[in-house]
């Protein structure tokens, strides 16, 4: 038998708009992190903020890394295809339309979420990542399974690992499949950045009017 997705550590807060958020913390973080966020983003929105399964020197992760910048794509694969599941089994649980999801994810949380929107398009309406970096070495297929899903990369100018290449080529796989991808920047580093929460309110507001 297999394990219950919803056994992984996690935290819900109900809310009355749309769309619901992911959030989806950094490296060392848990599952609390990012909840500030709701405030400054979608005050009435819904929430679901788990935590990582996978520990790195006793800071969770969402997903093994072989050295700093360098992923283990496999174990990605692995981890992303869990989350999927997680979030089936939430769906059902609280009563949330299937694939209504914004992602809002930080980091090693940013990495799961573009990795899950390659992955299993389904399973998300769109994604904020901050401080994000390219999932996968290899481009994927060129098609249409990210249509009408709407995407904000938002990276400082000075990050040392999500650097302005990394932000372009996680563009460009995005936008292979069709996804409506924007680009935020901000003068700083491997951070959220106080003064770009306005845009990303704004961004989310738009999904919510379409």
């Amino acid at each position: 038998m297999s394990e219950d997705p919803l056994r992984r550590p996690h935290v819900w807060l109900p809310g009355s708009s749309d769309p619901p958020l992911l959030l989806l913390h950094g490296t060392g973080g848990d599952e609390h992190d990012l909840l500030v966020l709701r405030e400054h983003l979608a005050p009435d929105a819904a929430v679901l903020s788990p935590r990582g399964t996978v520990s790195e020197q006793g800071m969770a992760r969402f997903f093994r890394r072989l050295r700093e910048g360098v992923f283990d794509e496999d174990d990605l694969r692995l981890r992303a295809d869990e989350l999927a599941a997680f979030l089936t089994a939430a769906e059902q649980k609280y009563d949330v339309p299937a694939g209504s999801w914004m992602a809002v994810g930080f980091s090693n949380g940013a990495n799961i979420a573009s990795a899950l929107l390659l992955r299993h398009p389904e399973s998300l309406a769109g994604a904020v990542l901050l401080a994000a970096m390219v999932p996968f070495a290899a481009d994927g297929p060129e098609d249409h399974a990210l249509a009408g899903k709407r995407v904000l990369i938002v990276n400082g100018d000075r990050d040392p690992m999500a650097t302005p290449q990394q932000t372009s080529r996680l563009a460009e796989q995005l936008r292979r499949r069709d996804a409506d991808v924007g680009l935020l920047s901000f003068a700083g580093g491997h951070t959220i950045d106080a003064g770009v929460l306005p845009d990303i309110k704004a961004f989310i507001e738009v999904g919510r009017a379409n």
